[in-house]
């Protein structure tokens, strides 16, 4: 898909040195940057879905996990 963007000189000019580093086109550098961007947010909606799933089932403590963790802490050289 094509589109157009604006975006300070600057982040341009770093970007063009960087696209010829790595021997990529533009068009691949920008898709690269921006799927990245996507990803590193997208923990976003699973902490929301997780938070949603606590909210739903509760956060009491758990008799069994905290023995399991106790003795697993323990067990553990620090």
């Amino acid at each position: 898909m094509k589109i157009a963007v604006s975006i300070p000189n600057d982040v341009f000019e770093d970007a063009e040195r960087l696209a010829a580093r790595l021997r990529a086109s533009r068009s691949q550098l920008y898709a690269r940057a921006l799927a990245e961007f996507v990803a590193r947010h997208d923990d976003d909606r699973i902490t929301a879905a997780m938070n949603a799933t606590i909210d739903e089932v509760g956060n009491a403590p758990d008799e069994f996990v905290r023995a399991a963790a106790a003795q697993v802490l323990r067990r553990v050289e620090w």
